[in-house]
């Protein structure tokens, strides 16, 4: 029985004790869940001035990323990338194999299966003047800048295409070329 009006009194204690002003709590345990830091949205922090989001260093590649292409569109990149712009890949089946499939997807419409500028986009009179790769004087560099950036009434693919998928179509697109001037 003793114990039993210890436990009243008690919870009659922490009953009183526990009322008070309910919108404002009465002890904060981790202040920090109650009162976030304010963070910019530039990247400095507020509180103690340290960079938080700071840019990465110039020249750096993320992981799994490539260079950065900073040929100009223009056509003293045109005439720049088709000098010295190489294609880092092997000449491999798989590279050649999935060029041929991302040409069949991007390229054929327009500038036909064998390269020739006979798409069915030519063929129905959509786009006159698609020009054969036997026509013209490109190099692997000049046609990865074409893919870039476009020209004339072609648009740019690099947002449709991945870095390597674009060197694969300039691996398929020459060995057309070749095969058009036999």
């Amino acid at each position: 029985m003793k114990n039993f009006k210890l436990i009243i009194v008690l919870v009659v204690v922490a009953s009183l004790a526990s009322c008070g002003n309910k919108r404002t709590p009465q002890f904060q345990y981790m202040p920090d869940m109650y009162e976030s830091i304010p963070y910019k949205a530039d990247g400095e922090n507020g509180l103690r001035g340290n960079p938080v989001n700071s840019k990465p260093v110039a020249g750096t590649i993320p992981r799994g990323g490539h260079p950065a292409y900073d040929i100009a569109d223009s056509n003293e990149g045109y005439d720049k990338a088709k000098i010295y712009l190489k294609s880092p890949l092997a000449e491999t089946e798989e590279n050649f194999d999935t060029g041929k499939k991302m040409y069949t997807i991007y390229c054929i419409s327009c500038h036909g299966k064998k390269g020739d500028g006979n798409g069915y986009l030519s063929q129905a009179d959509k786009f006159i003047g698609i020009p054969s790769y036997k026509d013209r004087d490109i190099t692997e560099g000049s046609i990865y800048h074409v893919l870039m950036h476009g020209k004339n009434l072609m648009g740019s693919h690099s947002s449709q295409l991945t870095y390597k998928e674009r060197w694969q179509i300039v691996q398929y697109v020459e060995v057309l070329r070749t095969d058009l001037l036999k």
